[in-house]
């Protein structure tokens, strides 16, 4: 990795460019400064078309204006996180603002103000790095160092949306009157302008609508959605195809497998992909991927592709390392899969949103009365909840731009809410013997079990996104035999 000079803030844009501490250059001449300044060629891009969503943005703009008349809202894509020292994470944009404008770039900032019965949206953004004062190479965020940023004028005709110099935003916020609206936690300094100004009670209304909004998905969400999920599909036939190579080494193999095909296809993976193999599995969120794989026990892999759009994938397969499960594997797995048919089954426009954890959750409770686990009888068992021991989590959650997607909206809306067509969700039921757990005979310990498709609420009922990959045990068995050749 090159080193670059000591990077300015947008804010120092005008001031000289710093020199890191021990940097290799003591400073730039005159001449060599002159010199940079001339000689490039003329790159705008004057044949661009606005981003495949722009339509849909906007008409997402249009029900946020209805839903605040005359009040000033800002949105903001946040800021470069430091990883260490100046390095720093991948970026990615606050949903909201993602969702708002199509924009991935860090600080983006989306205000619109009030304007008649409506609002005037405007997009802040950093222009291109400047030539004059050398900023497009020596500083660190500038695009010799870091890529070409758009334009002002190229991203008003990428996003639909007047494009403005956003270093000169948190001046004329500060001097701004009226009521104001902020999306909170993405930047502080765009919060700061804004401090005297807002609330965090009217904030949080903002944030619960953005939140609740992204409930129903528009065709091109579902569009996108499906693509994430077919990647998903070629990522989990990638890991069946080197479990070999995963076995002389780790989890770790699994989970670059399986992010490659992200990165390849998509933008990233929408989570951290869970490898869990062996009792692995029956941590839920099992993220180190650093143990063994070993034939004869279950690989429990939970794992997303993320579009380009920022819309995830959330898919879990259970399968036998070796390609074939035990009868004890197998009759444990049977009954997942059992739950997650009665749960996929009560997916469908009008059904309470609590039904598919209810049918899935009742199936589960039965398998464990049946099988001397727990005593009975069923009413009683769900009504303590003393299944939960072995099924831990919810059977499922939405699904879009975030992993767990709506997680501000009002319970009424969500958890207490009723289907509707266009939401997303995940059916995910899971049973998991602990490896101490020793209620259970010896047998079951260290056996995690969970199955989770992405389904999608229709106006006659359900689609299952991610049914191109094999459910039922004996067809998971043939799959991977025909996978491994």
């Amino acid at each position: 990795m090159a080193e670059e000079l000591t990077p300015a803030t947008p804010d120092e844009s005008e001031e000289p460019i710093k020199q890191r501490k021990n940097g290799l250059y003591p400073g730039v001449s005159d001449e060599l400064a002159e010199n940079m300044k001339s000689g490039w060629a003329d790159t705008e891009l004057r044949d661009l078309e606005p981003i495949a969503q722009a339509a849909e943005t906007a008409a997402r703009r249009a029900a946020l204006s209805a839903r605040f008349p005359g009040e000033r809202l800002v949105i903001p894509a946040g800021n470069l996180k430091t990883r260490s020292n100046d390095t720093e994470y991948a970026f990615r944009a606050s949903v909201e603002y993602a969702y708002l404008t199509g924009n991935q770039t860090e600080d983006g900032v989306l205000v619109l103000e009030p304007e008649g019965e409506g609002h005037e949206a405007t997009i802040y953004l950093l222009p291109r790095s400047d030539r004059e004062n050398g900023e497009f190479w020596l500083d660190g965020q500038g695009e010799l160092w870091v890529g070409r940023r758009h334009s002002l004028t190229e991203a008003g005709t990428l996003y639909g949306i007047p494009a403005s110099d956003v270093r000169e935003l948190a001046g004329a916020l500060r001097e701004a009157t009226g009521p104001v609206r902020v999306v909170r936690g993405y930047d502080a300094g765009i919060e700061a302008a804004l401090t005297d100004k807002v609330t965090a009670e009217r904030d949080e209304e903002l944030r619960v609508f953005l939140s609740e909004a992204r409930l129903v998905k528009d065709d091109f969400e579902v569009g996108e959605l499906q693509k994430a999920v077919d990647s998903t599909v070629r990522g989990f036939e990638d890991v069946v195809k080197v479990l070999d190579k995963a076995e002389a080494t780790s989890e770790r193999y699994i989970e670059g497998t399986f992010f490659l095909r992200a990165r390849v296809e998509g933008n990233d993976v929408g989570y951290g992909t869970i490898a869990a193999a062996g009792p692995h599995a029956c941590t839920l969120h099992w993220v180190r991927n650093d143990g063994a794989v070993r034939s004869g026990e279950l690989l429990l892999l939970d794992a997303g592709v993320e579009t380009h759009t920022y819309y995830t994938a959330d898919v879990t397969r259970t399968l036998p390392i070796n390609g074939r499960f035990s009868d004890l594997q197998r009759k444990i797995y049977d009954a997942v899969y059992e739950a997650q048919e009665a749960g996929i089954a009560a997916v469908k426009p009008g059904a309470k949103y609590r039904d598919f954890h209810d049918a899935a959750q009742r199936v589960l409770a039965e398998k464990l009365v049946e099988w001397g686990l727990v005593e009975g009888p069923v009413e009683r068992v769900l009504e303590l909840g003393l299944q939960r021991r072995w099924t831990l989590h919810g059977t499922g959650h939405m699904l879009g731009m975030d992993v767990h997607d709506c997680a501000a909206a009002r319970v009424e809306a969500y958890v207490d809410g009723v289907l509707e067509p266009g939401m997303c969700l995940t059916v995910e039921p899971g049973l998991y013997f602990q490896a101490d757990d020793l209620t259970v005979p010896e047998e079951y310990r260290g056996i995690g079990v969970r199955i989770e498709d992405d389904i999608l609420v229709t106006e006659d009922g359900n689609r299952n996104l991610s049914a191109a990959l094999p459910r039922r045990s004996d067809e998971v068995e043939a799959w991977m035999a025909s996978l491994k050749g």
